[in-house]
């Protein structure tokens, strides 16, 4: 696992330089286009426009992505069985519309050639914008300033804005400026990469990334264009979704000009031809609509964007930049971290605050990828990561997003009842990884194995419940989702005397699959059975008629609640007393264990370098999955338990997931091992800032930054929350002399700040709490900050001796515990 030194940088300062509350770029590269593009992507959970240049070159993946735009296809299995899924689902690219060409004296801007005199490109998380200022010396000796600035609005989730502004310092120019939209999934070879050498080569594809299509894609149904205005439809060839995209320009300029319209099925075009004087500029202001549906005609959808562009036209440009702004400026209100200590930390934070604002602001119903709208990686698939990483930093900031989240898997439940039949169990299952709510995982020992969605699922209810009190939403939408899914777990399970066992499932841990009774599972679905028990009684007695027509409607019988509850006490949770831990599972312990110190680096991720029973044979983690349950239900273990399961896990965990680092930094910082929750939060932090999993080009890593915040959040300032009151446990760390945040409790934003002697709660807005720090509870009254001293932060432990448990004792069978490099040949060459 790459961890950067606490002390290091893992930025380039000097091409990124520290700023507290923007991204900043001061020379570009051909290097790492790809991971720069994902960096300053603009998002706002329904749309995200990479960051390629408006010139379109040079590009890694020239990508606009709206959030659930899908092309389907048949999954070919080499050996088909029941059950396995059907239909893959991908997300397409869909038509860019950021392309604004420039040509002076009919050279081209092109900013890997060109003759830069000045350049930054900066990314401010205040208000969303992307912006970029050069100046270019023209082969001819003429210096031009070219100023952009491109956004995605909060305020309007199928709108972008972005202006494009001109001028000659030295000497005058005929100038030519093409705005487009293309239509890059199906034409544009110099934004795409279908093959490279990396494709070609024998062995496993990385199962990360969007490996693309082998036919046309988008459909023409509609190109249009008036002076002001061009409009392009498609509809997609499988899955039948539909587009509408459209661009209204408006040029401001004292220099002659005159402009050309143009579209046909594949791009539109809006060119303007200028007679450039020095000194005078020409500013080019670009408003984008971008609409799609499932079902609609394309027609309606082109309605749609009209509306949205009319509604720029009427309302005014800037006014709706500075809509969008007054939408971040609530985000920044309710969700800011202040971290006291290192300024490029602090930049750091921000970002991925920032991204999380960009990946959930909008979804509106829509669930979250993995990627956000960032990138096309993991085929723009939404898993469990939104539900455990992302819906509670929502709840805890922004409620309204995190119910329109939750909302996603409602919609999908239909869905999650087919699928559940297919796989012989009651209730809903829901799918591992989709897009559309069926399943589209092939492989499903580490897919449709991993029953856990269901209790991801329920466990973000469970604490948006816990966090807004929104009895709306629970007592509706939220409980049926509770009720099927607990009716799953009933039915998943058995009885083996008085113990209630899980068999055939997979955890967290993707590298330890198929397994009886993975202790991770069987927590999170006891709790699920006594979420769904919970909220049943409280309906009884604070809702009877919504309860009725649950009843009614779901056919809800009273034994089946029984049952859940005795389902819910007899689970069985996997414990050895001889190494006092928690079983991953049944088998786990009896493995050999990986020697990971001796692992050579390039061997990682594993996934790529060894046939997955060769990692199933062995005691090794992709991710933290008992570690997991100790901190998201750690109020059923004590903290000897917690401190012994992460010493044993800890070692034998390669953080081949950005998941893990995270957790493992929470738990770290609770049971004492400071320096390592440290080191584990920063390789959480710069995950994609510093590119530590090589794949930061594919989009961002949405839980990871979701799990950035749990760690500032959790870890540090040591919250927990396990019904209505919040609790502090600080683990401040000592490079630092203080951490703010900010947390909303039903009706009451707080203000939390951790110093190394005590800890200050002040109500920014709302109505009195109580908190609750280090098990004595206090109330906190509007007007009259609380202070409570801190007496230490906790204890502090040396970090681990050893890379790996210790071996060469015995395990309860009498074996001697070994560890071992399995041996490894390369792949077989090529016959040309």
């Amino acid at each position: 696992m790459i961890v950067p030194e606490p002390r290091e940088d893992p930025m380039d300062a000097e091409r990124f330089p520290i700023d507290p509350w923007r991204l900043v770029e001061k020379y570009p590269s051909n290097d790492d286009l790809g991971i720069t593009e994902t960096l300053f992507a603009t998002a706002n959970g329904y749309l995200g426009i990479r960051a390629t240049p408006e010139e379109t070159r040079p590009s890694y993946k020239n990508g606009t992505f709206i959030n659930g735009f899908h092309e389907t296809w048949e999954i070919k299995h080499a050996e088909n069985a029941f059950g396995f899924a059907k239909t893959g689902q991908t997300l397409v690219n869909a038509p860019s519309s950021h392309i604004i060409k420039l040509y002076v004296d009919d050279e081209p801007l092109i900013i890997s050639m060109a003759d830069l005199v000045d350049y930054e490109r900066s990314l401010d998380f205040r208000d969303g914008v992307l912006r970029r200022n050069l100046i270019w010396r023209t082969p001819s000796g003429k210096r031009v300033q070219v100023r952009s600035r491109r956004m995605v609005s909060l305020a309007d989730r199928h709108l972008a804005l972005m202006t494009f502004e001109v001028t000659m310092l030295e000497g005058d120019a005929p100038i030519v400026i093409s705005s487009q939209i293309v239509n890059q999934e199906d034409f544009d070879s110099l934004a795409q990469q279908p093959i490279t050498a990396e494709s070609q080569q024998v062995g496993i594809k990385d199962p990360r990334k969007n490996h693309g299509f082998g036919h046309r894609v988008l459909l023409g149904e509609l190109d249009w264009c008036s002076p002001r205005r061009m409009i392009l439809g498609y509809k997609v060839a499988n899955s039948g979704m539909t587009l509408g995209v459209g661009a209204d320009h408006q040029i401001i300029t004292n220099n002659e000009f005159e402009e050309i319209d143009d579209t046909t099925a594949d791009m539109g075009r809006k060119i303007y031809r200028i007679g450039a004087k020095q000194g005078e500029p020409i500013l080019i202001s670009k408003a984008i609509a971008y609409h799609t549906s499932r079902s609609v005609p394309v027609r309606e959808l082109s309605d749609r964007v009209r509306r949205t562009l009319d509604r720029v036209r009427n309302s005014g440009f800037e006014q709706m930049v500075a809509s969008h702004k007054e939408v971040l400026d609530g985000f920044w209100r309710r969700s800011d971290v202040q971290v006291g200590g290192d300024e490029r930390i602090q930049q750091a934070v921000r970002w991925c605050l920032f991204e999380l604002a960009q990946a959930g602001g909008r979804s509106d119903g829509l669930g979250i990828p993995a990627k956000g709208v960032t990138g096309d990686g993991y085929e723009g698939h939404y898993f469990w990561d939104s539900e455990v990483y992302v819906i509670p930093f929502l709840s805890y900031t922004s409620p309204i997003w995190a119910r329109n989240a939750l909302r996603f898997r409602y919609t999908s439940l239909r869905q999650a009842r087919e699928r559940a039949r297919e796989m012989s169990v009651g209730g809903a299952l829901f799918p591992w990884r989709t897009i559309n709510g069926e399943e589209a995982s092939a492989y499903y020992a580490a897919g449709t194995a991993q029953y856990h969605i269901d209790a991801a699922i329920a466990y973000s209810i469970g604490r948006y419940w816990d966090v807004t009190g929104d009895t709306e939403f629970i007592y509706g939408e939220g409980a049926e989702l509770l009720i099927e899914t607990a009716r799953m777990w009933a039915d998943l399970g058995f009885w083996r005397g008085d113990t209630f066992e899980i068999h055939g499932v997979t955890g967290p841990d993707e590298y330890t699959t198929v397994v009886n009774n993975n202790m991770y599972t069987n927590v999170m679905a006891k709790n699920n059975l006594e979420l769904a028990c919970k909220v049943v009684e409280t309906m009884h007695e604070e809702a009877p008629e919504e309860l009725s027509r649950l009843r009614k409607n779901l056919n809800l019988r009273a034994d089946e609640i029984e049952e859940w509850a005795h389902c819910a006490e007899g689970m069985k949770i996997p414990y050895d007393e001889q190494l006092g831990i928690h079983l991953q599972d049944d088998v786990f312990i009896h493995k050999e264990l990986w020697d990971i110190e001796n692992t050579p680096k390039e061997r990682f991720p594993l996934l790529l370098h060894y046939h997955p029973l060769v990692i199933y044979r062995f005691q090794v983690l992709k991710q933290a999955d008992v570690v997991l349950a100790n901190f998201l239900l750690g109020n059923r273990y004590t903290r000897e338990q917690k401190r012994a399961d992460f010493e044993y896990y800890d070692p034998i965990t390669t953080g081949d997931s950005s998941l893990s680092v995270v957790v493992q930094s929470i738990v770290a910082a609770e049971v004492g091992h400071q320096d390592m929750a440290y080191e584990y939060f920063l390789a959480g932090l710069y995950v994609d800032l510093a590119d530590l999993h090589h794949n930061a080009s594919d989009g961002v890593h949405i839980a990871s930054a979701g799990g950035v915040w749990h760690s500032l959040a959790c870890g540090f300032a040591g919250m927990r929350q396990w019904g209505p009151v919040m609790e502090f446990d600080p683990r401040l760390p000592r490079q630092w002399d203080h951490l703010q945040l900010r947390l909303t409790q039903e009706d009451t934003l707080f203000e939390v700040r951790v110093e190394r002697k005590k800890i200050r709660f002040e109500i920014l807005e709302g109505t009195e709490k109580p908190v609750r720090v280090r098990d004595k509870e206090y109330l906190v009254m509007p007007g009259v900050p609380l202070e409570v001293e801190l007496k230490g932060q906790g204890v502090r432990l040396p970090n681990l001796a050893t890379t790996h448990p210790i071996i060469g004792g015995t395990r309860p069978d009498g074996s001697r515990i070994t560890a071992e490099v399995p041996d490894a040949t390369e792949s077989i060459p090529r016959v040309e």
